[in-house]
């Protein structure tokens, strides 16, 4: 895996996003390197997606600095070109498929490619030829969504993702709405990506998944970072006594 710490993907320094008079994020810092991938972990209503979400700008910080592959989220002038670009580098998968039940799975992985890239339909479609064949839904391709189970719907979604040819890629707890069963081939798609050097942030309750694939683990709690560090070393041997609770009521670690 290449990684460029020199030139993060994306850093952040002392992050703040208030809703209202509620504070979800209250000066987080970090970073995440060129090739790495991050997993964020932590309870619910840890501030986990808030902070994903700010680094495709589906939220805007209200606090602090944030750069995402060298555009500043933090500049109150950010034109619609940079907002543009920084839509077309990061590519976001979501709990949910959003998939459009109108059209065709093809139908739904050409249709950013040709709208905001201006794509040819040709190149578009053999692009996504390309991507349904690396997540193993090939012969999927003409069929609509509601034909698919949860798990090829998610991996629909990872594909379309893929279509943008992105430089990074966020995941928002992406096996919450799947069937156990169903949950290994999604994974196994995102740890291919992983393999490749695609620069990820995961926000994800499998703990085995991000001992295994990510570089780096973020705990988040109570909107702060209460511990970070390789993912190995933190999952193994916690250090904060919140952390180890958290690990432990989710029957990866015993304390």
């Amino acid at each position: 895996m290449n990684t460029d710490i020199s030139t993060p993907a994306i850093a952040f320094e002392q992050i703040e996003k208030n809703f209202g008079s509620l504070q979800v994020l209250k000066g987080i810092s970090g970073h995440v390197n060129t090739g790495e991938v991050v997993a964020i972990i932590g309870p619910s209503g840890c501030g986990k997606s808030t902070l994903l979400r700010c680094f495709n700008r589906l939220e805007t910080i209200n606090g602090g600095h944030l750069v995402v592959n060298g555009i500043d989220l933090s500049n109150p002038n950010l034109s619609m070109k940079q907002l543009r670009q920084l839509r077309a580098d990061v590519g976001m998968v979501f709990q949910q498929f959003n998939l459009f039940p109108h059209m065709t799975v093809i139908d739904n992985l050409t249709l950013a490619p040709c709208k905001v890239l201006g794509q040819s339909e040709k190149e578009s479609r053999r692009l996504a030829r390309t991507y349904l064949e690396k997540v193993g839904l090939l012969d999927k391709a003409e069929v609509y969504p509601e034909q698919l189970s949860g798990g090829q719907k998610q991996r629909v979604a990872i594909a379309r993702a893929l279509c943008m040819r992105p430089k990074i890629m966020l995941f928002d707890e992406p096996t919450s709405a799947l069937d156990p069963e169903l949950v290994g081939e999604v994974l196994e798609v995102m740890q291919q990506l992983a393999e490749e050097g695609m620069t990820m942030v995961i926000v994800t309750h499998e703990m085995q998944f991000a001992r295994e694939v990510a570089n780096r683990v973020l705990f988040l709690n109570q909107g702060v970072v209460e511990e970070e560090g390789s993912a190995r070393q933190l999952l193994t041997y916690p250090k904060s006594d919140r952390l180890k609770t958290f690990l432990s009521r989710m029957n990866f670690v015993k304390v």
